[in-house]
């Protein structure tokens, strides 16, 4: 364990601090090399290098979104001669510096042996096996023609050359393609089946491998309602904004790296949504304690979101915050959506973009009758409560990641948490860069024309002789590039 402080002055020395003004970290110094090197203003050691394009000088490349040479589906962006990258290798915490409890002369934060936690620092997150993984349930998307060749190269791989118990859904075996491939046939013996909702998978996976889009990844989540074995993504599907994984002949090796623990983590955290009686005893109890076996209880990867179903009313619900009364919401439904959810339904509403990595709540209101009422991000640890209002000329419906439909009547009450148990998922660079990378390859976050230089300002160049990204990726298209702004 290592105390960051924010006086640290060179790399390898001890950093302390007073126990309650400091954040302990686990691993907070740990880099690719080994190495921990310290600026004098804790702003981390910095390289500048000229690199050729469509290079990195190094895992940690940070450039402009416009400037990186690689990106998923393999097409360059903003293609310039030569370009001037920083590498910066990381010294802090991704949670933040610890803030100084001291406030002038006299005042400070009163003393809270309650408050302290310890918390290791999302950067630093590794994935590391204390008993060789031996089992793996695979899940691909069902009905597409695409994937059985994968699918089956992938458990042929895990069955005859890793020699591991090879788990699947018993619900792929109903596929026709899937069932007149020879090669699958063969194999179809050694595996052994899951069903959703009737087998427990909590003892018996060790890890868990994706072959499809965004959707894979969340049924995934929906398979298991407590802890969740270590997930890697393959990208087969249509956005695959979680689906990191571009698979190639060369998934063997990544494999290897992941079974042999040499990967980065992502804890993308997840809600605990339970529905009880406004007024029955399971109301009292923190959603957080409930069972996992309750009715109507229900992990989410994404969001819960509460709309008005076939009514043609507007929605009219109670919305309350750490048992008080917030507001009430009148319009089309509400979203409490976690920070993976923010770029899913939540973005489409309004919301802002929040990293996995950032501990909050958000909740988003669905076209609502006032124009002030705007998306909220609050802390991950409070509990919401949503119900239905007395005076609603309606009921609600509830969908958990958009499945799982049901009903929310008068007098019940949803109440909404964050859950302890996250989706480990397996990082392809680190989690800052693969964020970014899908905010432009999947929905082309900030991509447009850029504006034209004046002539003989800045680095010489004519505005007729000036790259543009969205016009050299659509050049031999239709589009028409109109640079005149």
């Amino acid at each position: 364990m290592e105390r960051l402080s924010l006086h640290g002055k060179s790399s390898g020395e001890s950093f302390q601090q007073s126990a309650e003004d400091d954040l302990i970290i686990s691993n907070a110094l740990d880099t690719d090399d080994g190495d921990s090197c310290v600026h004098e203003e804790d702003h981390g050691e910095e390289h500048w290098q000229d690199v050729d394009d469509g290079e990195t000088s190094g895992s940690h490349a940070i450039a402009p979104l416009g400037m990186m040479g690689r990106t998923r589906n393999g097409f360059a962006k903003n293609k310039m001669p030569m370009r001037v990258e920083k590498v910066f290798r990381r010294a802090r915490s991704l949670t933040g510096p610890s803030p100084v409890y001291n406030f002038g002369p006299k005042a400070r934060t009163m003393k809270n042996s309650a408050g302290l936690m310890s918390i290791q620092d999302p950067a630093s997150l590794r994935l590391t096996w204390y008993k060789t993984p031996f089992s793996v349930l695979v899940i691909k998307k069902i009905y597409d023609e695409d994937i059985i060749r994968p699918f089956v190269e992938i458990i042929s791989h895990l069955v005859k050359e890793r020699r591991m118990m090879v788990y699947v859904e018993e619900a792929i075996l109903k596929d026709v393609k899937l069932n007149s491939n020879e090669d699958f046939d063969r194999l179809k013996d050694k595996l052994y089946t899951v069903s959703e909702g009737q087998d427990d998978l909590t003892d018996k996976i060790d890890f868990i491998l994706c072959l499809g889009g965004d959707g894979t990844l969340l049924h995934a989540s929906s398979l298991f309602q407590t802890s969740v074995p270590p997930v890697l993504a393959f990208h087969l599907g249509s956005l695959g904004f979680l689906t990191i994984f571009e698979y190639a002949e060369n998934f063997k090796s990544v494999l290897t790296s992941v079974l042999e623990g040499n990967a980065k983590l992502s804890l993308r955290s997840r809600l605990k949504c339970a529905i009880t009686k406004v007024d029955s005893d399971l109301s009292r109890i923190p959603v957080k304690n409930l069972q996992a076996s309750h009715q109507k209880s229900m992990m989410v990867l994404n969001e819960v979101v509460i709309d008005r179903g076939p009514s043609p009313y507007l929605t009219n619900l109670d919305l309350y915050v750490e048992g008080r009364y917030v507001t009430s919401v009148q319009g089309d439904g509400l979203i409490i959506s976690t920070p993976t959810g923010s770029t899913a339904y939540a973005v489409s509403a309004g919301a802002s973009l929040v990293h996995p990595s950032v501990p909050a709540i958000m909740i988003t209101p669905i076209c609502p009758h006032s124009l002030s009422f705007r998306p909220i991000v609050l802390p991950a640890g409070v509990e919401i409560k949503v119900m239905v209002s007395p005076e609603a000329r309606s009921t609600a419906w509830v969908s958990y990641d958009g499945r799982n439909r049901h009903e929310l009547a008068h007098g019940e009450l949803l109440r909404v948490a964050t859950a302890i148990y996250p989706v480990p998922c397996i990082c392809r660079d680190d989690q800052i860069m693969d964020w970014f990378d899908c905010l432009g390859t999947c929905m082309h976050w900030n991509v447009r024309h850029r504006q034209k230089p004046f002539i003989g300002i800045g680095n010489g160049m004519t505005p007729s002789s000036s790259s543009n990204s969205l016009c050299s990726r659509n050049s031999g298209s239709d589009t028409n590039c109109d640079n005149s702004y």
